[in-house]
C-alpha cells in the first residue's frame, strides 16, 4: 500500500512515517516497481505497536532502542522484555498519578454541585 494508504490506516501522517523511517523506527519499507514506498500488513502491525508505545509516553529514544534490538534478532528478547517492563512501570505510575488528579477534580465538581 502507498504511504498515503498506510498513513490513513495507521492514523499517522505521511510526514511522521517518513520521519520514523529516517530515524530507524521503521525498517526500510519495501518499494514498488516505481520506487515508491510499498507498505505491507506487518509494517502496519509494527506501526500500531509503535503508536501504543508513543501514546503511553515512551520516548523516541527508547522506541529507537527497542527497534534496534528487534532488528538484531531473537537473542535480544530478554533486553526488549526488560525495556517494556520498565516502560510498563512508568505507565502504571502515571495512571496512579492521573487517578489521584481525577479524584481532586471529582471532589471539586462535587463541591460545586453542593453550591447549586
Amino acid at each position: 500500500m502507498t504511504i498515503q494508504e498506510a498513513a490513513q490506516r495507521s492514523g499517522l501522517s505521511a510526514h511522521t512515517l517518513r520521519y520514523y523511517e529516517r530515524i530507524g523506527l521503521i525498517q526500510s519499507v519495501g518499494r514498488d516497481h516505481s520506487g515508491h514506498r510499498d507498505y505491507a500488513e506487518p509494517d502496519l502491525q509494527w506501526l500500531e505497536f509503535l503508536t501504543k508505545l508513543r501514546t503511553t509516553g515512551m520516548s523516541i529514544a527508547d522506541m529507537c532502542r527497542y527497534a534496534e534490538l528487534r532488528r538484531r534478532g531473537e537473542h535480544t528478547a530478554e533486553e526488549r522484555r526488560e525495556l517494556l517492563e520498565l516502560h510498563r512501570e512508568r505507565v502504571r505510575s502515571r495512571i496512579a498519578e492521573l487517578t489521584q488528579d481525577l479524584k481532586v477534580l471529582d471532589d471539586k465538581i462535587d463541591r460545586y454541585k453542593e453550591l447549586a
